[in-house]
């Protein structure tokens, strides 16, 4: 298989610059948009669960790493994507979810952690051990020792590295992720207005004393297959804000990743990002650009338009049980407060508006709960009793309208869900313009 993302950094030196973009997401409907849009351009595609979501104890999504390979491995048979073009990766590898227990044995979770995802075959491995664990001793809000991240990380690596040893059919060498200025796995806290563009000698000192312990563990050639460091470029968003990309800002930060060989940037938090700032990103050496959240934006954004649809088509006809999509979405999410508590604050009707149309799109942790996955069914079964008529896509999914008048997509929920997905996804392949 070719090793796509070291020939990335290679071709970095090229005149037209070419990037790649991660789709961070478990939900199912942004993974098969993902794949159908790849497809469409015939390009490589770059998938990346984080620790949260999967780990070797299922994460919030039930999956190990084993499992979720089983899953893409069955959307990409589903809709004929090669999988040669395929490339899955981990994000956030590390103690994160063990952050509350002692570091040693957050470690030896962190480990076993590593080795379940390269033993399924995970090629891109984000080493993520800046978070404090529950002995270390560090204040609150003073980030840990570089000399202790970088230690742990080639701890971590060292991992990785003797169980690709073992995988002796498998010819694809891993490759490695350093750097953590950015906000946890889930989103930013706090103001993202304070956010500070990375500075060079901070990303210089980063590389050095990574390096080193790197070579202390013997791990010089898996050194040679660190193909990124994560950096804070200057973007972000919020619930309601989006700091979009000013490359003045990140002049010094572009000039100094450029003149390295062997190296680039990975942006995370770009989503909501104009697509020319994207570009801008990626010429500028930020090569790899993570999205998430704008993606499961996109979907219920869809799902919103169709239950809107719903209701104009049966909320007079007695014989038909509406999904009631929304409500049940939003008395899901009150009652089962624990994944949007902590990022939205104000009074009740501020937070119902957070919890439907925030930014930070909390409810993407709400659609594979029992009840609503059941609302989800029940509105799609409503809506394919006939097509939905013409004037009331023109009213509420326009694009969609659009694509169906010029017989581009089948007048289908399912369909106009993954259509409507894929435009965000468009954006991004429109920004990188790989080159296959």
């Amino acid at each position: 298989m070719k090793n796509y993302l070291l020939d990335l950094v290679r071709h970095k030196h090229r005149e037209s610059s070419i990037g790649i973009y991660s789709v961070c997401s478990s939900n199912s409907y942004v993974l098969k948009a993902s794949l159908l849009q790849a497809k469409e351009d015939n390009s490589f595609l770059l998938i990346e669960p984080t620790v949260n979501q999967v780990n070797q104890y299922g994460g919030y999504t039930g999956r190990t790493p084993a499992d979720f390979v089983d899953f893409i491995s069955h959307l990409s048979d589903d809709v004929g994507f090669p999988e040669d073009k395929l490339i899955l990766g981990g994000d956030h590898l590390g103690p994160n979810p063990w952050k509350g227990e002692p570091a040693a044995q957050a470690m030896e979770k962190s480990k076993e952690l590593i080795r379940s995802y390269v033993e399924a075959g995970f090629k891109k491995i984000h080493l993520d051990t800046s978070m404090p664990c529950a002995d270390d001793d560090v204040d609150l809000g003073v980030p840990m020792k570089d000399e202790i991240v970088a230690s742990r990380a080639a701890e971590l690596c060292k991992v990785a590295e003797e169980t690709y040893e073992k995988k002796v059919s498998d010819s694809v060498q891993p490759v490695y992720v350093i750097g953590t200025e950015v906000p946890i796995p889930g989103g930013a806290e706090g103001s993202i207005h304070d956010i500070q563009v990375t500075s060079v000698d901070s990303a210089k000192a980063t590389i050095e004393i990574t390096k080193r312990a790197f070579q202390e563990k013997g791990l010089e050639d898996a050194w040679d297959r660190v193909i990124a460091q994560v950096v804070q470029p200057g973007v972000e968003f919020g619930n309601s804000d989006i700091v979009e990309y000013d490359p003045q800002k990140a002049v010094d930060l572009s000039s100094f990743i450029k003149n390295r060989d062997t190296m680039i940037f990975e942006a995370h938090s770009t989503d909501y990002q104009a697509e020319n700032n994207l570009r801008k990103l990626v010429t500028d050496g930020f090569a790899i650009l993570k999205v998430g959240p704008w993606l499961t934006f996109s979907f219920r954004e869809a799902i919103f338009a169709l239950s809107l649809i719903e209701k104009e088509l049966f909320s007079s006809t007695p014989s038909v049980e509406l999904s009631n999509l929304q409500e049940v979405l939003d008395q899901v999410m009150v009652n089962n407060p624990e994944s949007w508590k902590d990022h939205y604050d104000g009074d009740e009707e501020r937070l119902k508006f957070l919890r439907k149309y925030s930014y930070s799109d909390r409810s993407r942790y709400y659609w594979s709960n029992p009840e609503v996955k059941q609302a989800v069914k029940k509105l799609f079964e409503n809506l394919e009793k006939h097509d939905i008529p013409l004037p009331l896509l023109s009213q509420f999914l326009p694009n969609q309208y659009r694509a169906i008048k010029q017989s581009e997509l089948e007048n289908d929920p399912r369909q106009i869900v993954l259509h409507k997905i894929q435009r965000t996804i468009d954006v991004y392949s429109h920004a990188t313009k790989q080159a296959v």
